[in-house]
């Protein structure tokens, strides 16, 4: 039998062999860490659908951002929890709100760490949407003008990232513009730019405490079927102003991930969300899956398809297993 000149396996054959000519490589520096902060002291609650995350308070927060530090991580992504919650989200954007007070105390004991906030209403609003309600529904341009207000306030902070994820029409133009004429040209917009409309949110909505009471977001989030959509809403942001662009959730679009990837040469943010997440550690609980194994592979598939930002709860878990390698 003759075989062909090139035989595939002589480059599989030793573990130093693979990893010689490796095509795809995950380093911490592609990991982003996000935290649910909220109001309170000495809190570090576990969040019942997501084992090994938590909800923490300030300085609960700070001893865990010491310790991602630590392990090299270089970016967190901040969700906040107010005590207070109104119609219109005014604990979003006031001085001394819960995301306010974290980036002021993150900046002040780790001046070097890249501090991203999520730019929303939905975890601050008493209805859990992600906008100003008007006749019953989101009022796109309202929000807009809220939204503006949000990012300055997390700017004077001390943010060197903002990150609205509310997918409003126009949102990244007038986030860029209030933040130039508030004097922070230096700070840079990572859009949500796909965020489909998914059930993969459902444990992070436990933890943020941001469902909504009445209806549903599918009027301004994307529906799972469509995919050309996603490059109108990718140009979009970029041409508003858009610094990075991301996909929201990663593992069930990577075809939308290659497609973005392909069409622009701009940073690419990716999330492992919540129900991603849960779906890992409730298979290894059972004994279903190798959770370290089938990690890796995860967060290899979505750099393989392009993301050159991984936003994972697990950012931790791997920067330890790559510290070790």
């Amino acid at each position: 039998m003759l075989f062909p000149e090139y035989r595939p396996r002589r480059l599989r054959r030793t573990e130093n062999i693979r990893s010689l000519v490796r095509e795809t490589h995950l380093t911490i520096d592609d990991l982003i860490y996000p935290l649910f902060i909220c109001e309170g002291k000495n809190i570090k609650q576990e969040i019942r659908s997501m084992p090994e995350v938590y909800r923490f308070s300030i300085d609960k927060a700070l001893e865990e951002i010491k310790e991602a530090t630590q392990l090299g991580i270089k970016a967190v992504l901040l969700f906040g929890i107010p005590n207070k919650k109104d119609e219109v989200g005014t604990s979003a954007y006031i001085e001394n709100g819960i995301i306010q007070k974290a980036v002021r105390a993150i900046k002040d004991k780790f001046p070097e760490l890249i501090v991203i906030t999520d730019v929303c209403l939905c975890e601050y609003t008493s209805h859990g949407h992600c906008g100003i309600i008007k006749n019953g529904e989101v009022d796109n341009d309202l929000t807009l003008e809220v939204l503006a207000k949000i990012a300055v306030s997390h700017a004077k902070a001390g943010a060197d990232i903002v990150a609205p994820s509310d997918m409003m029409d126009g949102r990244v133009g007038r986030i860029r513009e209030a933040l130039d004429e508030a004097g922070f040209s230096h700070v840079a917009i990572m859009s949500y730019a796909v965020k489909y409309c998914s059930a993969f949110y459902g444990p992070f909505r436990e933890a943020a405490e941001s469902a909504p009471k009445f209806g549903d977001r599918r009027s301004y989030q994307m529906d799972p079927a469509n995919s050309r959509e996603a490059l109108r809403e990718a140009s979009l942001d970029i041409e508003e102003g858009a610094d990075i662009i991301m996909v929201k959730p990663a593992m069930p679009y990577l075809d939308i991930i290659k497609m973005l990837r392909n069409e622009f040469n701009y940073p690419l943010a990716a999330y492992q969300v919540s129900g991603e997440y849960a779906m890992i550690k409730a298979a290894a609980k059972l004994g279903w899956l190798d959770e370290e194994k089938i990690l890796w592979e995860s967060l290899i598939s979505i750099k393989r398809a392009g993301a050159d930002l991984i936003i994972t709860y697990f950012a931790k878990k791997i920067a330890k297993k790559l510290n070790e390698k």
